[in-house]
């Protein structure tokens, strides 16, 4: 019975941190986002956001994407800096080609720095990935 359950896999989807200008306010924030590096729009997309560690966790925050379009991406949310010395979780929930999909990306606890920095897929910018 249960080897007849088929559980997709999450491809080409991810999520990143990137530090960015706030024209508003004149400083940096860092945000969080989720890119969908694949052919196909994927839709109701919800994300489901916490940081945790050995002692503490922080509150537990939903957003409702909505569909993000094939190639491109979108702002889930600014995480604060001081939030990086924890684990940052974030749950994505998506249906793509008809099919449930939901995958759990982590930034471990002090990998979220611009030493880690890369080219990210989609967004002409660099910031830090999980796949």
């Amino acid at each position: 019975m249960k080897k007849d359950i088929e559980i997709p896999v999450v491809q080409n989807v991810y999520v990143a941190v990137v530090k960015e200008q706030n024209k508003e306010f004149g400083g940096e924030d860092w945000n969080s986002y989720i890119i969908n590096d694949q052919e196909t729009p994927i839709e109701m997309v919800m994300v489901v956001t916490k940081g945790y560690d050995t002692e503490r966790k922080t509150s537990i925050f939903r957003h409702s994407i909505g569909t993000v379009d094939a190639k491109s991406s979108a702002k889930i949310e600014m995480i604060q800096e001081e939030l990086f010395v924890m684990n940052n979780e974030f749950s994505v929930t998506f249906f793509a080609d008809g099919k449930l999909f939901d995958k759990k990306y982590v930034f471990r606890k002090n990998t979220i720095n611009e030493n880690a920095f890369r080219d990210l897929p989609v967004i002409e910018q660099r910031g830090v990935l999980v796949s």
